[in-house]
């Protein structure tokens, strides 16, 4: 039976959304082409009617995932997230829980250098995307001083989430989130510009945000 132009399409996109979400689970080595096609209800043949290569499809879901606009918005929920609800909302159990839904950078950072250079140049993009929004939400006297902020604060965001992760120990990892997010929240306030706030991993503000997709 011939596909049409429009079902070919939605193909390709249950494609993308289901292996976006295998690959932040199980790592870009960790799932095969028949296991991402099972998943979307598809036949293996007909992967390659769409991508040329697993490799082809990991560099397209990277650089879909992280150069999409609004990150910081669609994580908070809100329309101008303050830096304090990027940061509770970022270092929460929900995001911490959900890594298929979850943020990239996190889930993929440590098997991406092991990836081709299509997907390595994409993941690289997309931090500088992300390191652009997030910026211009940090308080600073310069563009200069904003940047560094940006990074540190990126690099201190994605190592607490993979750390928190890795153990497999609940408190220590509930320890992790919330010792960062405290951390982060009076370096960036040292800036000025910051309402700090007191709400970790263990406060009942905290663990009822509902998480959303970075």
């Amino acid at each position: 039976m011939r596909v049409t132009r429009e079902q070919a399409a939605a193909n390709r996109e249950k494609i993308l959304e289901v292996a976006g979400a295998l690959f932040r689970e199980r790592g870009f080595d960790g799932i095969g082409v028949a296991d991402i096609m099972n998943r979307a209800g598809l036949t293996h043949g007909g992967f390659y009617g769409h991508f040329a290569s697993k490799d082809d499809l990991a560099a397209e879901i990277t650089s879909r995932v992280l150069g999409r606009s609004g990150w910081m918005e669609r994580l908070t929920g809100t329309q101008k997230p303050s830096f304090a609800d990027v940061v509770r909302q970022y270092l929460s159990p929900g995001h911490r829980d959900d890594a298929g839904r979850g943020c990239l950078l996190a889930a993929l950072g440590s098997d991406v250098v092991r990836q081709p250079r299509p997907v390595r140049r994409a993941f690289t993009e997309g931090l500088r995307l992300r390191i652009g929004a997030l910026g211009r939400l940090v308080p600073g006297r310069s563009a200069a001083a904003r940047r560094q902020k940006a990074l540190a604060t990126m690099a201190g965001l994605v190592g607490a989430l993979i750390l928190s992760r890795a153990v497999d120990d609940p408190k220590l990892s509930d320890e992790i989130l919330e010792a960062a997010a405290a951390s982060l929240a009076m370096r960036i306030a040292a800036g000025g510009g910051l309402v700090h706030t007191s709400a970790g991993p263990n406060t009942p503000e905290w663990a009822s945000r509902p998480f959303k997709l970075p």
